[in-house]
């Protein structure tokens, strides 16, 4: 189930104001999105997914839409060779990808792992190229030729990436992607390895590149500046056609681009249009959370405990009279439903808002009995709904109700 704006009523889901959209000249374009989180966000330290974890994360993930899975990197091991097997044998509708550096060894293990789709990538910048590799230019553009030639010739989708793109000569870069190009690459990704770019760069990258090829570009941004979905964003804005992310954001260091993040924001701010069922968006967030092991932390944006919680008197007040007051995004449509904390910044709106919803009547007297028994409260355990209704229910005991 794809999600369109323009059949939607989009006040009913975003609350974002006038400004929002304004500098957004990319609107209403269709977005792939291509979904590492079996490979880069496995790539997070200290993460293994089992087999059996794999394949649900690959279900949810196309059942919800996604487009591309990569869903490993056959070369690292017999096991990995296996689920990636495995993974795209069973895939229905989305497109199984593999990952391979540009060397014979790992494009044949693509090829026999049966996917249509490989990731091909070789490092492009000089710190890469003379540290890592310790290659020229010219040998690694003869490399790309190689190992795209080896795909096509076994029938493969070939999308190419140049590691370390936003650390690269641009004229070099550009030389790389023509030679993807011309050695008939599908697409090429820009991935920004280091994390190092913001997002006017990130546009101007990928726009300098958009002039220069003709096959479709993608962009892959890591999160080491906390700015790995907005340079996603205006990568699209700049002219990519498709986002590369993970599920929460996992990945090496700081993490990927979110998808949740990412395709909220393209649908919000640029009405991008994907295939992506945003209302499973918080049950696969859940899922990759207890499989990575790694916690979402509480703050984190659409999928965080606190993303669509309130405490504040007057923000509760104003929720309960209208959402759009304090939420920016209707919580259903991503899965999500809004609550309300109790503690010592409630106010007597939230009392009487739990009071109200369990059919409790109370005097403004006992609400501000209440209220006050909470305030004073100190205790590290939550004052959670429960207990609100108790310390009512023993107000109506002694009056004898």
């Amino acid at each position: 189930m794809g999600y369109d704006i323009d059949s939607m009523d989009s006040n009913a889901i975003f609350n974002i104001g006038m400004y929002s959209r304004e500098g957004f000249s990319s609107t209403g374009r269709k977005i792939t999105v291509f979904d590492t989180t079996l490979r880069d966000g496995e790539q997070s330290p200290g993460i293994k997914f089992s087999p059996e974890e794999k394949h649900k994360i690959a279900y949810m993930l196309e059942d919800m839409g996604v487009d591309i899975i990569e869903a490993g990197f056959p070369a690292v091991s017999s096991d990995e060779f296996s689920i990636i097997k495995s993974v795209n044998s069973t895939a229905t509708r989305a497109k199984i990808c593999a990952l391979a550096r540009c060397n014979d060894g790992d494009i044949y293990s693509a090829i026999n792992s049966g996917v249509n789709y490989i990731h091909i990538f070789i490092a492009t910048s000089d710190i890469h190229l003379k540290n890592k590799l310790k290659i020229s230019r010219e040998e690694a553009l003869k490399k790309i030729e190689h190992s795209i030639n080896i795909a096509k010739d076994a029938g493969l989708y070939v999308e190419f990436s140049a590691e370390d793109a936003t650390r690269t000569d641009m004229d070099f870069l550009i030389r790389a992607f023509k030679t993807a190009e011309v050695s008939g690459a599908n697409k090429v990704n820009i991935p920004d390895t280091v994390g190092i770019m913001n997002p006017i760069s990130m546009r101007n990258i990928v726009s300098r590149i958009k002039q220069n090829i003709d096959i479709p570009v993608s962009v892959h941004c890591h999160n080491d500046f906390g700015l790995a979905t907005a340079n996603t964003i205006f990568g699209v804005e700049g002219g990519a056609s498709q986002v590369q992310v993970t599920v929460n954001g996992i990945g090496e260091r700081a993490g990927n681009a979110s998808l949740e993040e990412v395709v909220t924001g393209l649908a919000a701010f640029m009405n991008a249009k994907t295939n992506i069922d945003f209302s499973k968006i918080y049950n696969i967030s859940q899922a990759v959370s207890r499989f990575s092991g790694m916690e979402i932390q509480k703050n984190k944006a659409i999928v965080g405990e606190n993303a669509f919680s309130h405490e504040a008197g007057i923000h509760v007040n104003g929720i309960i009279n209208s959402p759009a007051t304090y939420e920016a995004i209707n919580p259903e449509f991503v899965g999500r439903q809004r609550t309300i904390v109790i503690g010592k910044h409630s106010g007597r709106s939230s009392i009487e808002w739990i009071l109200n919803k369990n059919g409790i009547k109370c005097s403004e007297d006992e609400v501000k009995y209440i209220l006050e028994e909470i305030k004073s409260y100190n205790g590290k355990e939550a004052f959670d709904e429960d207990r609100v209704i108790n310390l009512a229910r023993n107000i109506i005991k002694i009056r004898g109700d």
